[in-house]
């Protein structure tokens, strides 16, 4: 079974007055401590800009979503992503999952 997290996020006022040379040594730790994700199983299936044009689009700017083979490899992630500060400069909310499939998700809503 895979587990799933999906992030929505935007540059909040404190990302903003940063300075871009802070700005640039903050992104260059992040890339550091994403580098051996892969070799673990985590895998990146989107880390993008949003698309406003769409039905009831989310304001957030930015999306995140990625596959994980255990709940504790996301875990680990989510602990990293505190752990760097992200939460400070960023507007961030998080939603996570295991696999499913359309009867299943129908049967859940229908009960929910």
């Amino acid at each position: 079974m895979s587990h799933y997290l999906v992030e929505l996020y935007s540059p909040n006022a404190n990302w903003q007055a940063l300075p871009a040379a802070q700005r640039n040594h903050f992104l260059q730790g992040i890339q550091s401590a994403m580098a051996p994700l892969a070799s673990m199983g985590v895998e990146v299936l989107a880390l993008a800009g949003t698309q406003a044009g769409i039905d009831q689009a989310s304001a957030h700017k930015f999306l995140g979503i990625w596959r994980f083979p255990d709940p504790a490899l996301r875990d680990a992630l989510l602990a990293g992503i505190r752990a760097s500060g992200w939460y400070d400069y960023f507007d961030h909310i998080n939603a996570a999952s295991g696999s499913g499939g359309f009867e299943q998700h129908l049967s859940a809503l229908a009960t929910a």
